[in-house]
């Protein structure tokens, strides 16, 4: 899903020409699969110092414990810097994004042309400061529920969410038939509910710990274990929704026109 984000894609319909753009795309994936590749040698490379030091902590815990406990001074100091660094950019690529979508695809502010430059500003700095108090609530819930599972639950919705958007964009990419769009959002939300219903059968054990749904789902249980044994659908429901999606759209585009 890395590069289908809003906040990604911005930078690629900003570049000058198409040919350009793609240039970017492509340059981009290469430096990303390095980047991805960094990130798991590291990890890898952190659980074994962790293993060898006796180290016991949660999973999420065991960067910052090393960084700031097990190394010398000034790497905390670093890591301190290079943590607060990293995560401004992305609150606020984050907050731009929800911003510019909210103020042109649900308010359609550029189809207001009755509204001039000053009433537009107001506007977009409204939007922005509603989505940073947003944020601040979400950040003193999550710290609140104190949760290491929250990042399970948010994995989990982001299959749901980019799902679509993986179909949408291979379809783009692979095919040439033509989709009505009113029909292409059906599908784009029919998709994910379906797979929504498989993944609550097939993961009924933890949607039963997350106390989603109530009662009703220790009566699945025992219709789970029939229909899947052992197997257990994990992150790649990213990938069920984005098939689904791309079978979807098939079925309901057409051949385009010919002439």
């Amino acid at each position: 899903m890395t590069g289908l984000d809003q906040e990604m894609m911005q930078k690629n319909i900003s570049v000058k020409n198409l040919k350009d753009s793609q240039k970017n795309m492509m340059t981009f994936t290469f430096i990303m699969a390095i980047v991805i590749f960094l990130f798991l040698l590291l990890g890898g490379l952190l659980y074994l110092y962790a293993a060898q030091q006796s180290i016991n902590v949660p999973a999420d815990d065991l960067f910052p414990t090393i960084a700031l406990y097990h190394l010398p001074t000034w790497v905390s100091i670093i890591f301190i810097i290079g943590l607060i660094s990293a995560l401004f950019p992305s609150a606020d690529g984050a907050l731009t994004a929800l911003t510019s979508s909210f103020c042109i695809d649900i308010l359609g502010m550029k189809r207001k042309e009755e509204w001039d430059e000053k009433k537009r500003k107001r506007i977009r700095l409204t939007v922005h400061f509603l989505f940073a108090f947003i944020f601040f609530l979400f950040v003193l819930g999550f710290k609140l529920m104190n949760n290491k599972s929250i990042i399970d639950v948010i994995l989990k919705v982001a299959g749901f969410t980019y799902g679509p958007l993986l179909g949408l964009f291979a379809f783009g990419i692979l095919t040439k038939r033509v989709i009505n769009d009113k029909y292409s959002l059906l599908v784009c939300l029919i998709a994910p509910l379906i797979i929504l219903g498989v993944d609550i059968v097939n993961n009924v054990d933890w949607y039963i710990k997350l106390n989603l749904l109530g009662e009703w789902l220790n009566g699945v249980k025992e219709f789970s274990a029939s229909l899947f044994g052992s197997f257990r659908i994990g992150y790649e429901v990213l990938i069920y929704n984005g098939i689904l999606t791309y079978l979807g759209l098939l079925i309901i585009s057409k051949k385009p026109a010919k002439g």
